[in-house]
């Protein structure tokens, strides 16, 4: 790296003249690593999901993936017909019209002209740009390069698709076009490399997740517990950033019979028995508990203490903290197994240490998946808005809600945001912070998530 633009023309001249002059050469640049010892295998039909900060490297290795850029050092083994999304308008030429550019971009991908000639009008008819295909891409929005691009880069079968966060620019609809044809690949057994500061997208798309930071790859396994690692690093004030990513690494190198205790000392919580097994499987409900609270009316909802949420992940505290996180029943009773239908409360209690503006709580529940359901925030509403003018203090936090939820198991987030020193922060959130579960329902005809509360009508007209 070069500190001042003129240290390139006198790296050209200045070591020659020193070596006419006996004198060493001279340097006028510093070494930079971009990656430092990265090493990952990707089996054919995963698709895997690399996250990290700006600057971890994630956009160099999937350039070096693809053979834009050479290795220093190291090699790279690929398998398999490559197609890349990397940065806006790669393998395009401003000059040239749309049309022009499929040809061209078809080429670098590897299809002849005969082949393009026959999926030319697919590759229209996705990007959907409409007379915009005769025009010059110099005169295109970001989202028209974005259409095109991805088009093409689907359309000429790829075993290798690499995506480097060029869907962010496009528009609601067509991310969601985007995404069906990525499953589409991924279901026919494509090989697919995403890069994604979206965490639900990473977590819903991705059977494994890689997290990048300062050119190293520090952790690698299942996308939701690498998303709430970066989560936390991310979040992270620069004093604790060192700190976070030591206890990255240290689940990184840990054996997998202790990881999941150091991914609980990592997120705040204690470790307990079941630490070692996965969270879904730590839902299995007490056959005695479950018989005795149900013996009364087959509707009870109850407290079953072996579901434990073993994804949370804790922020950094910036002047506030989330405690005694729980759901209850209006009669004030804790609960994790609900009934559909039924009214219930999530609560917290915040303690403040520091003064801010504008505080506002928030929650939202998640699939398993990692998926974003349903939330509320008080930031919106003025009845609720509040400063935090005299820490120490607390405030009991409380939010009513009616369980739509269609049967299964689901997670709270909570949080609390404000301005401090003029910025605004997250002051504390716990991703995950508790787990529960909708008991199922006989004769229940709902589908998806929610009961939207659907009734059948259907006649028979007589011919």
């Amino acid at each position: 790296m070069y500190d001042r633009p003129e240290d390139r023309l006198k790296q050209m001249v200045m070591p020659r003249l020193d070596q006419l002059s006996g004198r060493p050469p001279r340097r006028y640049f510093r070494d930079f690593a971009a990656l430092n010892g990265v090493s990952f295998d990707v089996r054919r039909g995963e698709t895997v999901g690399i996250i990290g900060r700006n600057g971890s490297g994630k956009s160099t290795m999937l350039q070096i993936i693809c053979g834009t850029l050479q290795p220093t050092g190291g090699s790279v083994e690929v398998d398999g017909r490559v197609a890349a999304l990397l940065e806006l308008g790669a393998g395009f030429n401003p000059e040239f019209t749309g049309r022009e550019n499929v040809y061209l971009n078809a080429a670098i991908l590897g299809l002849t002209r005969a082949e393009t000639d026959s999926r030319f009008d697919d590759i229209a008819r996705f990007a959907d740009i409409g007379a915009f295909i005769e025009q010059p891409v110099k005169t295109y929005s970001s989202g028209m390069y974005v259409r095109l691009a991805f088009a093409v880069a689907i359309n000429v079968d790829p075993e290798i698709l690499v995506v480097d966060e060029a869907l962010a620019v496009g528009d609601e609809a067509f991310q969601r076009k985007c995404f069906a044809r990525i499953e589409d690949i991924r279901d026919r057994g494509g090989t697919i490399l995403f890069v994604s500061h979206g965490a639900q997208t990473i977590v819903q798309l991705c059977d494994r997740a890689l997290l990048f930071d300062r050119g190293e790859m520090i952790l690698q396994g299942r996308p939701k517990t690498v998303v709430g690692q970066y989560q936390r690093l991310a979040n992270a004030s620069e004093e604790m950033a060192a700190k976070v990513r030591a206890q990255i690494l240290a689940m990184r190198e840990a054996p997998h019979a202790n990881r999941a205790l150091i991914e609980g000392a990592a997120a705040g919580i204690e470790p307990d028995g079941e630490a070692g097994v996965e969270a879904l499987s730590i839902g299995r409900q007490p056959i005695v508990e479950a018989a005795a609270a149900l013996q009364d009316d087959g509707l009870a909802d109850f407290f079953d203490s072996n579901l434990v949420s073993q994804s949370r992940v804790e922020l950094e505290q910036r002047g506030a903290h989330i405690r005694d996180v729980r759901i209850a029943a209006l009669d004030g009773r804790p609960v994790n197994v609900l009934r559909m239908g039924k009214r219930y409360v999530f609560e917290y209690w915040a303690d403040f240490s520091m003064t801010a503006s504008n505080v506002a709580f928030g929650m939202f529940i998640r699939t398993p998946t990692g998926a974003d359901l349903a939330g509320a925030n008080t930031e919106n509403d003025h009845a609720f808005r509040m400063d935090v003018t005299e820490p120490p203090t607390t405030r009991h936090v409380r939010f009513f809600f009616d369980c739509i939820l269609s049967p299964g198991t689901y997670f709270f987030t909570c949080g609390v945001t404000g301005k401090s020193g003029g910025e605004a922060v997250v002051m504390h959130r716990i991703r995950d912070s508790v787990m529960f579960r909708v008991a199922p329902e006989s004769g229940l005809i709902s589908t998806g998530h929610f009961d939207i509360g659907c009734e059948f009508s259907i006649e028979m007209n007589k011919a």
